[in-house]
């Protein structure tokens, strides 16, 4: 028995019914956004989206990493992305810790993690301002590219869109 045996199931019952082999690889809607991992939140539906709508790239925090700029760039130019949503949430697990925490853990765990940048977000605020300003000063995006924030209430389900 294999610890996947679950899924490859779900995916064969998937597959019967099957109803998206027409969607190409653009974003109908000209949409990307940028979304945390956590579980709890379902970004096609909660934007009213439908699949093969919008790019959803998502990691822990909601951050603008190098990454997420990297495919943002292959959005823009090969995917038909013409505008960007950056959608952190509330009770993020990024937000309760900080980087330090998160090297700690994993050394009482033998792993030696301080090569690697956790972008852990100590304010939330001030992290989405940051991440949308590095969006649009980015030299790689197109200047008039619209950018947006707002911050996703896990208990509402509610967008609460950053004030600029």
């Amino acid at each position: 028995m294999s610890a996947f045996d679950d899924l490859f199931a779900a995916n064969a019952d998937y597959a019967e019914s099957f109803a998206y082999s027409a969607l190409t690889g653009t974003a109908a809607r000209g949409l990307a956004v940028v979304t945390c991992m956590d579980s709890r939140i379902d970004p096609l539906g909660l934007l009213g989206l439908k699949a093969g709508d919008a790019k959803i790239l998502r990691n822990a925090g909601a951050r603008v990493t190098d990454d997420v700029l990297r495919t943002l760039v292959l959005a823009v130019y090969l995917l038909g992305v013409q505008r960007v949503l950056v959608m952190p949430h509330t009770d993020c697990g990024m937000a309760k810790v900080t980087d330090t925490d998160v090297h700690d853990l994993t050394q009482r765990h033998g792993i030696d993690t301080r090569s690697l940048e956790f972008h852990t977000v100590p304010d939330q605020d001030a992290a989405l301002r940051h991440d949308l300003t590095r969006i649009r000063t980015t030299p790689f995006l197109p200047d008039d590219l619209p950018v947006g924030g707002s911050i996703y209430d896990v208990r509402t389900g509610r967008l609460l869109p950053l004030v600029d």
